[in-house]
């Protein structure tokens, strides 16, 4: 791997690190549905405190996945891109084809001369 492959790889894997907590997923998944959101709406929507969704925010902010704009004195948190909405579209198929592939090694543990009940 070369220098360049390296870094690459690694910031890659720095922003799928921010994304890889179920609240910050929740997080993203909710301004994408419903645009951008306050901090305090996401404290509401999400059910933890203040400082723990602005820490969330903070390290998808930093990881590109986020951005904010200032309106007085309130922050609007929104999606630095429209790829990332892509990007979560790609994840839920490869939940799919995951969930698919189990279904078939399932179905495979089963014995269809017993009427379909389970091996012991």
């Amino acid at each position: 791997m070369t220098e360049q492959e390296r870094l690459r790889a690694e910031t890659r894997a720095d922003v799928l690190k921010a994304l890889a907590h179920p609240t910050r997923i929740y997080i993203v998944d909710l301004i994408d549905r419903d645009g951008p959101h306050r901090v305090y709406d996401l404290t509401q929507k999400v059910g933890v405190d203040n400082s723990t969704v602005s820490r969330h925010l903070s390290i998808l902010k930093n990881a590109g996945i986020l951005s904010d704009r200032k309106e007085g004195t309130t922050v609007y948190y929104s999606l630095a891109c429209n790829c990332i909405a892509e990007f979560m579209g790609g994840l839920e198929r490869v939940l799919r084809a995951r969930h698919a592939r189990d279904e078939i090694a399932y179905s495979a543990t089963l014995d269809d001369t017993d009427g379909g009940e389970a091996r012991p």
